[in-house]
């Protein structure tokens, strides 16, 4: 029987990924629309998260007891908030980067592993990648970031994290030739210093680098230091068919993969 490989947004980062009968969900922000504190430092007080989950109460209980594993790439809360916290079972499998894994399991979780380079899970091989969360000093600040490529049968999708477009990402590309790349878009930044995510010209280095990838933005039009909407990027791609290489799905929209 054919399995049914997919990628759904639900909002931000926050994404669910179906590969060999499982499913994962990763970097989980389940707040209500405006529970959380502006991200400070970026010009604007508007509450986050912006917009509302694509589901309501009941449809998000029977998702999180559906899943069959959780990936957290970093801990910042528009990643990893308070409400997924509480609301994810503590049982179900958790993946993680090494500096992260005493605080999940501080918070309760029962099965945390860190990723240091690949572990095989259910026949999925799960990979960490590098990034770089920003430049210079704020760079520094954001702290260590990873990706994942989950890789199943000859599918290799890789989560970017948030990363800018840097030697790590290039060499993921080139390691593991994935057919789908998920990267953090939106150009977020503070009021100083560079952007802490991918701006449009970031991705298409990335798609430069590996044309074949298919290419799915995120990150966008959630957070209020994420000043790339999703029409801003948009515009600011080439003219040429840029539709080919690139998704840039609304909350709650599904993406087949093959």
């Amino acid at each position: 029987m054919q399995t049914h490989h997919s990628i759904v947004l639900l909002r931000h980062a926050s994404i669910v990924i179906s590969l060999g009968n499982k499913k994962i969900l990763v970097d989980p922000m389940l707040s209500a629309k405006g529970e959380m504190d502006p991200v400070a430092n970026c010009g604007n007080d508007i509450r986050i998260p912006m917009t509302d989950l694509p589901l309501d109460t009941a449809a998000l209980g029977t998702l999180l007891s559906s899943v069959d594993a959780v990936i957290v790439t970093h801990l910042h809360r528009d990643h990893w908030d308070a409400a997924a916290q509480l609301l994810i079972q503590k049982d179900k499998p958790l993946f993680c980067q090494p500096p992260d894994a005493d605080t999940i399991k501080r918070q309760g979780f029962l099965h945390v592993q860190a990723v240091v380079d690949r572990y095989l899970w259910q026949g999925i091989a799960i990979s960490r990648t590098g990034g770089r969360h920003g430049t210079g000093e704020i760079g520094e600040k954001m702290g260590p970031v990873s990706g994942f490529v989950l890789s199943y049968n000859g599918t290799a999708v890789y989560i970017a994290g948030d990363t800018i477009w840097c030697p790590e990402v290039k060499d993921a590309l080139q390691q593991f030739n994935p057919g789908y790349t998920i990267v953090n878009a939106g150009a977020a930044k503070f009021l100083t210093g560079d952007p802490i995510t991918m701006t449009p010209q970031d991705i298409l280095q990335v798609h430069m680098q590996l044309p074949c990838t298919k290419i799915i933005a995120v990150h966008m039009d959630t957070v209020n230091h994420c000043f790339i909407k999703r029409n801003d990027l948009r515009t600011a791609l080439p003219a040429n068919n840029w539709e080919s290489w690139l998704s840039i799905p609304a909350d709650g929209e599904q993406i087949n993969i093959v």
